[in-house]
């Protein structure tokens, strides 16, 4: 028998054992195979959100390869632990140091090659599905599946340079050089790790004095609370699992009416061996659990602040016209006949509005007659409102501003035109897009604004009003080929700070709102792709750490089989064995997320008026639920091992 041969048996010989390495493996060449073949579409341009797919699916892929090399080296360090003995024996038979590294690295070759070529098939497989859902999360017309070269080659290269790098280090994963260390096994000293008394309470103090600062966190203060919280919140994870735990369980164990009762003598005795090696696997499986949970969380915030962007824009356009501006009516006339052409519904309302200087604070404030804006309110199915002659109503610029305003009440007097106002309300809902006017913004009845006659200090006569054309568009999210022409213009003065000839302002919140979605949705589906990858290894971690030590597992468990232990009995030994090291360090990831959410929030309510609750609460119960069900896969397959003859 051959080398290559001997390779090949050792794999399919083990292919139970390798099925959870494998199918991680499988999945994060499909993954990145998809985004490949994203990236190398040729119905992608680099142009809005086509670039920024581009960039978000590029940017998924180096994070994805490297936390792949990562997650290999970790798993076949488990593999090969494991196989101490095997290993032991075939160098007790004459095997050299050098032909056993040429063994593994031809066994780590074949694992590649397979799961390589099998997730290319997947992921070529599926690719029209993902097609399909990319196109509707961009609104495109048509995203065909393409074949092309470039895909396959980029992933073949990708991970055939991946498993070969795997291949020749792996071998420095058997760490003994003696041949009687390696046929011990793994698992040949059976003592309790120590801890220190001092670094146990240095990692409850470290995740504490995260989880304050997390929680007190300010406007203020967020920012430079994100390069203060994640070190603390790491180290003191990295402590807790190294020497709280440990300590925890010590002060548990002296409570004998407790520790001595039944088969909890077992389970705690048994974690109290496992804890020392098993203490790094709960702090990466918690980190990268808490990275996966942060991105989709984060990523699907995004999706509540579309749904809040329409409240602060219920427009479909707007078009504002300044003094000297010859274009107007043309410029109606063509956003009109672009909206007819469309077969969109819409009502225009023409509003002037006059510019003055409020006497009490000494800024410029906008004003609008109350018949204009009754009119627009009446076409946004808002209610009418109602003023007095010297009565005024502030007009909100967003919901934080519509909080503010209620509880103010102001008495000043136009300064330019000597009218006084009385301002003691705030008109309930947002009617125009931030930005489109003065963020001092009131409306007066129609006698006080025809006694407005006086222009803004500094200004001609009629020079510092303006005309404001609001359109109510139904199917507002479709105007996406209208006023493009204008939109281009207003964007190029801005990027130019050039405005020489541009005496309008143009803006298309639909189109704004649809590229949001469409943005915030694509990287969403990118997050939750790459947060799987993450999370189907890090159950892969644990995975491999019960098969590192199933050989002694089984043993003991024959042995508590003949000392007269029921299944039932056994059973719960299992459970306890098992629930710790699924659900402790997923719990401690959900408090990581929880706290670092509210740090979140925080960061929200500065942009925008946004609870992200609900969709937190989605995204660690989906998780949740995700991992109960893997928790019951895996205890499966656990008990069918330790069953096996």
């Amino acid at each position: 028998m051959t080398f290559r041969q001997l390779a090949y048996h050792n794999v399919v010989r083990n292919r139970r054992n390798y099925a959870a390495f494998f199918l991680a493996s499988v999945f994060s060449v499909m993954v990145f195979f998809v985004y490949s073949m994203f990236i190398f579409h040729p119905a992608f341009e680099e142009e809005g959100l086509r670039l920024l797919a581009i960039r978000g699916m590029l940017i998924a892929e180096v994070v994805l390869y490297i936390f792949t090399l990562f997650f290999l080296f970790y798993s076949m360090s488990a593999f090969l632990q494991a196989r101490s003995k095997e290993f032991g024996v075939l160098m007790h038979l004459g095997m050299t140091k050098k032909q056993l590294n040429k063994l593994i690295f031809f066994e780590m070759l074949i694992l590649g090659t397979v799961s390589t070529v099998t997730g290319i098939a997947f992921g070529f497989a599926f690719s029209k599905f993902f097609f399909m859902v990319g196109r509707e999360i961009m609104d495109l017309d048509s995203l065909p599946l393409y074949v092309s070269w470039e895909p396959f080659l980029l992933t073949i290269a990708a991970f055939a340079s991946l498993f070969v790098i795997i291949s020749f280090i792996s071998v420095g994963f058997i760490r003994t050089k003696q041949v009687v260390d390696l046929l011990q096994g793994f698992w040949k000293v059976e003592e309790e790790s120590k801890s220190s008394t001092v670094l146990s309470v240095m990692g409850i103090v470290f995740l504490a004095i995260a989880y304050t600062f997390a929680a007190n966190v300010s406007d203020r203060t967020v920012y430079q609370m994100i390069f203060i919280v994640p070190p603390l919140a790491t180290f003191g994870t990295y402590l807790f699992f190294t020497h709280t735990l440990h300590s925890l369980l010590r002060l548990y164990k002296r409570k004998k009416n407790v520790y001595w009762e039944k088969t909890r003598l077992v389970s705690l005795a048994e974690a109290s061996v496992k804890l020392k090696d098993s203490a790094q696997m709960f702090f990466i499986v918690t980190i990268v659990s808490t990275v996966a949970f942060l991105t989709v969380g984060t990523l699907a915030s995004f999706m509540s602040y579309t749904g809040d962007f329409r409240e602060s824009n219920p427009l479909g356009l707007v078009y504002i016209s300044f003094n000297g501006n010859e274009q107007e009516t043309e410029h109606i006339e063509r956003l009109t006949r672009q909206l007819e052409n469309e077969q969109l519904a819409y009502d225009m309302v023409e509003l002037t509005v006059k510019r003055q200087t409020s006497g009490a604070t000494g800024n410029d404030v906008d004003i609008l007659a109350l018949s204009e804006f009754n009119r627009l309110a009446a076409s946004l199915g808002f209610q009418a409102a109602e003023l007095q002659q010297g009565e005024g109503m502030f007009v909100p610029f967003s919901l934080d501003a519509l909080k503010e305003l209620e509880e103010t009440s102001v008495e000043t007097v136009l300064f330019e035109s000597d009218v006084g106002l009385s301002i003691e309300s705030t008109y309930p809902h947002v009617v125009f897009p931030i930005h489109t006017l003065n963020i001092n913004t009131i409306v007066v009845s129609d006698a006080d604004y025809e006694a407005i006659d006086e222009p803004l200090l500094g200004y001609e006569p009629g020079a510092s009003d303006f005309s404001y054309y609001a359109f109510d568009v139904l199917n507002w999210t479709e105007t996406v080929n209208v006023g493009n022409r204008l939109t281009e213009t207003v964007n190029n003065a801005v990027e130019n700070a050039d405005f020489n000839g541009v005496n309008f302002f143009f803006e298309n919140p639909g189109d704004d709102y649809r590229w949001f979605k469409s943005s915030f949705a694509l990287l969403l589906f990118i997050g939750v792709m790459v947060a799987a990858v993450f999370l189907l290894a890090a159950g892969s971690f644990i995975y491999f750490k019960l098969y590192t030590g199933l050989e002694r597992d089984r043993k003991q468990y024959k042995l508590l089989i003949r000392m007269g232990m029921t299944d039932k009995e056994l059973g719960k030994i299992v459970n306890r064995q098992l629930i710790p090291q699924f659900f402790l360090p997923w719990g401690l990831a959900l408090l990581h997320s929880a706290f670092a959410f509210i740090s979140l929030q925080v960061v929200w309510e500065e942009f925008a008026e946004l609870s992200i609750l609900i969709e937190m609460a989605i995204v660690l119960g989906g998780f949740t639920v995700a991992q109960i069900l893997y928790f019951f896969l895996i205890r499966w397959r656990y008990i069918a091992h330790l069953q096996a003859p």
